[in-house]
């Protein structure tokens, strides 16, 4: 005869326990041994080989008792004898405090993201005390065509040979068998709940295996069960509707009260029975719904509303199969369209936080699917999730979902202001602070990025060591992630502005060629918002002799545009101080500024910030000479005084203005463009009127009043104050009258 063995050998050398490299699980490495005997029982023939078990430890955590656990592993390997229980405790032990590798992180996500329904087990009574056979199955056939209770118990036996997989092959080619099948739940299903449970759980068997989609789809099975959950639901209203009306009669007397606790129990029975209907119905569909033409023939008949409507059930085991078909559903647009328009959000809202694992982890990651849609996050705001959110943000298991749905929430600009009144800021700066010298997450450092940009958000950042810890991180690591959200803190103007005084040296030391461009332009771009009147820009340009290095990125293509921007708002910054204007002015920025003009005049914010730089120029005595006189700055002030983008055409009236009042040649020439903007339709009907000797008059004398206004629309005040400086321009003054009057 032939035996085969499994034992641990101690004293070979080979055979040994080991921790997983990646998981939280202890390597058995063994040897099996099998041996021929002899009809004396002894050893004729016999050959090793080496295996291994994985003993895989996931409840391990910091506060697990490590000796307990040790000891249960020991009871149930049979592989590892106790003595080796002090080296198991020992290896428990390290694997307690080893840190989560990227692989195991990687690996413990997927394993959530592919959480499924639970598989279905067979339903309270369901149970027969006689056990089905194969060869039998033409008996169970005939019973089909019997009475309701004969047809549940022949159904039964059938599911029992189809819930062995071995099974469906043979019964697969049994068409007698399905198409009986199919023709009762056809006909029966309405009658009797338990019947359509145990034939759509029969062919539920077929649905869990690809190569079997076809007999089902032939027997029309999902059309059935999309009939059967809806005929479900609107019959679980009118049971509702009933009980209800049952409870409204408030009942005097006991006979009343018992008839009411009856009609409250016979509700439940029949709510029981209906969910098993329900969660087998669905789950054979979630199973067909892999080929994405059914899936699309489910949602022409309105699956999502099905399914969003028994979101409203209690049973956890049906909610996590109903959110595990929702999320697969939620990656089309046409479906997730289709959630927006049910109250699928509404629904959803009840189920976080829940203490079924599974279900809410589900939920949050349908949600993060519904948040790409910028109305349904409003929707989430509305029904109160982001305080719910926040407090996730404390669940190891969960953080990073709730994090990605408070990211999303947190790019709309009305919403950043509502996480003021959360506990959320305080949480994402300790967990800021809590990751050292680590990488940090980038879907923390994002929200913080987002979240940042509200005032109230940023003053809450700040208080206590808030900016100096993340300064003080920020500079060390050189994270530029980290100084983005730094810089988009310093942009507010209030109290936590003046906070950056202590750490603009800090910044402008980073300020240097050799350091790569996208950190350099953190650090600038926060010294750029530090509008501080009491700031000595001169003594930090000089110090860290920053003047240069602006000048040299002026020059088109010496940096990317994003970094040259940020010179040309740092110069504007640097401007508002009288010295430090003065400094720029002489060192030949001006010339610089133009030459960049020319090179990007297309780029709005470009310009808008270059004559923004011109405006705090003018705006000094010391550099208005040399604004004025030496450089070609007011000719293309003149320019871009009729620019299209209305901030642009704002600053250049401001910076016009003031070279007007302080320069008289300069002062006529503004005043000529903006009469001949202001009149150019005017001016050019009178050119044409002197070109064309033929029509002594353009128009008849009644309408001249008319007409003019076309021309005057700007008008007429400050046409009165241009008109007798260019009166040479009309050759008939009498015209020239009636235009104004």
């Amino acid at each position: 005869h032939f035996s085969t063995g499994a034992r641990f050998v101690e004293d070979n050398a080979n055979s040994y326990l080991d921790v997983h490299p990646t998981e939280k699980a202890l390597v058995v490495h063994y040897e099996v041994e099998a041996s021929i005997l002899g009809e004396g029982g002894g050893h004729v023939l016999g050959e090793r080989k080496e295996g291994q078990k994985i003993i895989r430890v996931k409840s391990l955590s910091p506060s697990t008792d490590v000796g307990a656990l040790a000891r249960k592993v020991v009871e149930e390997c049979k592989l590892i004898p106790s003595s080796r229980l002090p080296q198991v405790e020992q290896l428990l032990y390290y694997l307690q405090n080893r840190k989560s590798s990227p692989v195991e992180g990687k690996m413990e996500k997927k394993e959530k993201r592919t959480a499924k329904p639970r598989e279905l087990t067979p339903f309270e009574g369901m149970e027969l005390n006689e056990e089905a056979s194969i060869t039998r199955v033409d008996e169970y056939i005939e019973l089909l065509y019997e009475g309701i209770p004969e047809k549940i118990r022949g159904s039964a036996l059938i599911l029992q040979l189809a819930r062995n997989p071995d099974n469906l092959e043979e019964l697969l080619h049994n068409e007698a068998a399905l198409g009986a099948l199919a023709r009762v739940l056809r006909e029966d299903w309405k009658q009797s709940v338990e019947l359509a449970t145990i034939i759509i759980y029969i062919f539920f068997c077929f649905s869990s295996f690809a190569q079997f989609h076809g007999v089902v789809s032939h027997y029309k099975i999902g059309a059935l069960c999309m009939s059967v959950v809806e005929h479900e639901l609107k019959r679980h209203d009118v049971w509702r509707e009933e009980l209800r009306k049952k409870n409204k009669s408030a009942p005097e007397n006991g006979s009343l009260r018992r008839d009411q606790d009856k009609a409250v129990r016979k509700y439940h029975g029949l709510l029981s029975k209906q969910e098993q209907l329900l969660r087998v119905s669905l789950y054979l569909l979630l199973n067909l719904a892999e080929d994405t033409r059914t899936e699309l023939k489910m949602r022409n008949k309105n699956i999502v509303g099905l399914l969003v409507k028994v979101l409203e059930r209690d049973d956890e085991e049906l909610l996590v199969l109903v959110v595990s078909f929702l999320k697969k559903l939620s990656i089309f647009l046409e479906n997730k369209n289709d959630m927006a328009e049910v109250d699928t959000v509404e629904r959803l809202a009840r189920l976080v936080p829940c203490d079924h694992e599974d279900l809410l982890n589900l939920t949050l990651r349908l949600l993060l699917n519904l948040s790409f849609d910028s109305g349904l996050r409003a929707k989430m705001v509305e029904v109160g999730l982001l305080p719910k959110l926040t407090a996730l943000l404390g669940d190891e298991n969960n953080r990073q979902v709730a994090m990605r749905i408070l990211y999303h929430i947190s790019i709309d600009d009305r919403f950043k202001g509502m996480f003021v009144y959360t506990d959320c800021i305080p949480q994402l700066m300790q967990m800021l602070y809590e990751h050292g010298e680590e990488e940090t997450e980038a879907e923390l450092i994002s929200i913080c990025i987002n979240l940042a940009a509200n005032k109230r958000n940023a003053q809450l950042m700040c208080e206590g060591n808030g900016l100096k810890m993340l300064m003080k991180r920020a500079l060390k690591m050189k994270d530029c992630l980290l100084m983005k959200m730094i810089r988009n803190i310093s942009q507010h103007d209030g109290p936590t502005k003046s906070v950056f005084i202590d750490y603009v040296g800090d910044l402008a030391a980073e300020i240097r060629a050799e350091e790569e461009e996208e950190w350099v332009l953190e650090c600038l771009g926060t010294l750029a918002n530090l509008t501080i009147p009491d700031l000595d820009w001169e003594l930090v340009l000089k110090e860290y002799n920053l003047v240069p290095y602006l000048k040299d990125r002026l020059k088109p293509g010496s940096a990317e545009d994003d970094l040259i921007l940020e010179v040309v708002i740092m110069i504007g910054t640097v401007s508002m101080d009288d010295a430090c204007a003065a400094m720029l002015a002489k060192s030949g920025i001006i010339p610089a500024l133009i030459e960049l003009l020319n090179a990007q005049q297309e780029d709005d914010e470009f310009v808008c910030q270059i004559v923004y730089v011109f405006y705090q120029m003018v705006f000094h005595q010391a550099t208005r000479d040399v604004i004025i006189k030496d450089t070609q700055a007011p000719a293309y002030l003149i320019d871009l005084m009729h620019d299209k983008n209305a901030e642009i055409r704002k600053v250049c009236d401001n910076t016009l203005d003031i070279i007007a009042e302080y320069d008289e040649e300069w002062g006529r020439k503004i005043q000529s463009e903006k009469f001949r903007f202001h009149n150019n339709q005017w001016l050019e009907m009178v050119e044409s009127r002197q070109a064309d000797e033929s029509e002594p008059y353009l128009y008849d004398n009644d309408n001249d009043n008319d007409r003019t206004d076309l021309f005057y629309s700007a008008g007429r005040k400050h046409t009165f104050l241009c008109i007798d400086l260019f009166s040479h321009v009309y050759t008939n003054t009498e015209t020239v009258g009636v235009g104004v009057d």
